[in-house]
């Protein structure tokens, strides 16, 4: 008997491809936990880009640059986990 809690896309797949679609699934939580690390380090560099803006000469300007290097690793292992764990919560 199907497992009526799953979506209907799912409910036919074989053993290979339910083993497949956790895997996926898993890789999309990983990206997103590193994402939210990533979002962690980007509060805590937040509180030195003003200063680095405000008082370091030229294009010298490190800590906004890791900041901004920060949020593009946020926004791309975000979205990108967020695309592959998308579909029902697989519970243990």
């Amino acid at each position: 008997m199907e497992n009526p809690l799953l979506p209907p896309e799912e409910r036919p797949l074989t053993p290979d491809q339910v083993e497949a679609l956790d895997k996926r699934r898993d890789l999309g939580h990983t990206l997103l936990v590193i994402a939210g690390q990533f979002t962690v380090i980007a509060a805590i560099l937040l509180l030195w880009v003003g200063q680095d803006l405000a008082y370091s000469p030229g294009w010298a300007h490190p800590m906004a640059y890791y900041f901004g290097l920060a949020l593009a690793i946020i926004a791309i292992c975000g979205g990108v986990g967020i695309f592959l764990r998308r579909g029902a919560p697989r519970l243990d």
